[in-house]
């Protein structure tokens, strides 16, 4: 790492909002270097022998083969790439583990999510949060696959309300041990793992603790059956009951009481690499699409001739474009955010936790925005391929099955969407991002009169850019509005936060489409890049119709009189385009490029 990126003006989590981003400071696939590249080919080298081709053994839930695969996985380094070296990992980058994360869960939502269980909540809470001695025992075996782990945080009534669990940890006469009793639900690798994350609750503790417990039948755990699920048919997914489970009070992870800390954290980083993982997912279905559209021919044409397919196609492909942009735009900041902590003299544990932790709401939204993704192109995938598509005998049936779960695991869609505009306002409270200041300017401007003078948009995405500052100005005046009226009490107004979330995702995704797309122009010409800037343009378009929605929903709900009537007026300015694109046109434009090169080739 350069010192230039150490000591580089890092924005922080959720400044994006009110300061400019050069496009020359974003991070995009087309700036993967060599051992990247290397990597990303061998993973989807892996994916492709081991994975996509036995895409049906995934379906017949052979759990055992996905237990077989992660142990291929680990005997190639892949379960590693995240571990320090000092551990027997591969102590690669922040955008590196994002990198194998994105590549080698496309081909199948039951190898993606044991991998994803592994890897992320079942390693990285001991290398975060572990003892030396703990990291040491447990860390090496779990990097190279010898031992599997798992996380058991959900119970029966205690979902989204993680801290609410019921699992008792009791400490013995002697102070030697816990026993721990409980049952927890929806745990993934539990059928195959050695080794669990446990969350319990010590006396009448607040906050619940972590512990590392080994998988022993004979010490009180029993498993439920498998469970039949929509989808992710072979990732095994069981209860695991504790009775009276002893573990050595060596084995607490981290702290008494810390467990809903490491929980928390655990999971903004589960959130941004389940953005990654639905990315090849969506390429996959995309270039599955688009094969059966140039070679289906009805009424003597192939199918993808006809404008219907085209659009479908052209928002698909313009989709996971975006999606790309935000989430590597996100990991590199995170990993620039950890290699600053460790230049200021922090350690690797103390970096990484404070590094993710600062683009806690970025996680969010990206958590969101992918995955809802990920599930309209699985839907789409399944349309363009008609009754082909709901047979079970093609990939786009299990594909769109498997991309559901998504929407719900490491906190449902509809947690994050508030978590990450309530986070947004306790950052602007302790003064982390300055939301008061823009927000009153916005309010003046707003009483103003307003300028007729038409700018010069001659300047490739001058007029893009300028919409996306008033876009910005949109978020400002609803959620600045919202929080001077109701205050703390705003988190008690949901549909107000959902309707703001929805605002604060379009933003982020869109500009992040935006700055890849410049930067990549600047450096290899805009011929090069004509439809990465169409897809720009289509993304953007449809951002600000969401935006204008989402705007008056929020407005006319709890605004009233003149104050609406100034806000409606205030959402017309700051939506409007002077000069819109031709929607159809960038479509077109766009399908035709992935129809000729058979599949979307833009990463």
């Amino acid at each position: 790492m350069s010192t230039d990126t150490v000591k580089k003006d890092i924005l922080r989590g959720g400044q994006f909002l009110v300061k400019e981003t050069n496009c020359e400071d974003v991070f995009t696939l087309e700036d993967l270097n060599e051992e990247q590249r290397m990597m990303r080919e061998s993973t989807k080298e892996f994916v492709d022998r081991e994975l996509w081709a036995h895409w049906e053994r995934f379906e017949n839930k052979d759990y055992a083969f996905t237990e077989e695969t992660m142990r291929k996985a680990g005997e190639l380094g892949l379960l590693s790439v995240a571990v320090p070296e000092s551990y027997g990992g591969m102590g690669m980058g922040f955008v590196s583990t994002m990198l194998v994360c994105d590549y080698i869960s496309g081909a199948t939502g039951s190898f993606s999510t044991a991998f994803g269980a592994h890897t992320g909540i079942g390693t990285m809470p001991i290398t975060l949060y572990g003892s030396e001695e703990q990291k040491q025992k447990y860390v090496p075996r779990l990097a190279s696959g010898e031992w599997f782990g798992a996380y058991c945080l959900t119970e029966p009534g205690a979902g989204s309300d993680a801290n609410s669990g019921k699992t008792k940890a009791v400490l013995s006469a002697d102070g030697k041990s816990y026993s721990i009793t409980g049952q927890k639900m929806w745990i993934s690798n539990a059928g195959f793992c050695n080794m669990f994350i446990v969350f319990a609750r010590i006396e009448d503790d607040k906050n619940i603790t972590g512990f590392i417990v080994e998988n022993d039948p004979s010490n009180g755990i029993t498993l439920g059956d498998e469970e039949k699920k929509l989808g992710i048919h072979s990732s095994s997914t069981r209860q695991v009951f504790f009775n009276e489970t002893k573990v050595s009070t060596e084995n607490m992870l981290s702290t008494r009481g810390n467990g809903f800390k490491i929980a928390m954290n655990a999971l903004n980083v589960g959130r941004i690499k389940l953005a990654a993982a639905c990315l090849d997912a969506q390429r996959r279905v995309i270039g599955e699409a688009t094969k059966y559209a140039n070679e289906r021919i009805q009424f003597k044409t192939p199918i993808m001739n006809f404008g219907a397919i085209k659009s479908k196609i052209a928002e698909m492909a313009t989709s996971v474009y975006v999606d790309e942009s935000a989430s590597y735009r996100a990991a590199k900041n995170i990993e620039d955010r950890i290699a600053m902590r460790e230049a200021e003299g922090n350690t690797h544990q103390e970096a990484e936790l404070k590094g993710v932790e600062e683009y806690a709401i970025e996680c969010s939204i990206l958590k969101v925005a992918v995955s809802e993704d990920c599930q309209k192109t699985t839907d789409e995938g399944i349309q363009i391929f008609g009754g082909m598509g709901f047979s079970a005998d093609t990939p786009m049936e299990s594909a769109w099955r498997d991309s559901r779960i998504a929407r719900i695991y490491e906190g449902t869609n509809e947690i994050n969407r508030m978590l990450a505009v309530g986070m947004l306002v306790k950052k602007a409270m302790k003064g982390h991002v300055d939301l008061l200041g823009p927000a009153t300017a916005v309010g003046e401007e707003l009483m103003g009169i307003p300028s007729f003078d038409v700018p010069d948009f001659s300047e490739l995405f001058a007029e893009e850019k300028d919409i996306l500052k008033r876009l910005k100005k949109v978020f400002l005046m609803v959620a600045g509005s919202a929080v001077q009226k109701y205050g703390a009490e705003l988190e008690n107004h949901q549909q107000l936060m959902l309707a703001a979330s929805d605002i604060l995702i379009e933003v982020y995704m869109a500009e992040s489409a935006l700055l890849r797309t410049e930067k990549n122009a600047k450096r290899f010409g805009e011929e090069a890049q004509a439809t990465q800037i169409a897809m720009s343009r289509l993304y953007l378009f449809s951002a600000t119709e969401t935006i204008i929605n989402k705007g008056k929903e929020a407005i006319v709900s709890f605004a009233e009189g003149d104050e609406q009537r100034m806000m409606l007026m205030g959402l017309k300015r700051f939506t409007k385009y002077t000069n819109y694109p031709n929607v159809v046109a960038l479509r077109t434009q766009i399908a035709d490029k992935v129809a000729a090169d058979n599949g979307y080739t833009f990463d």
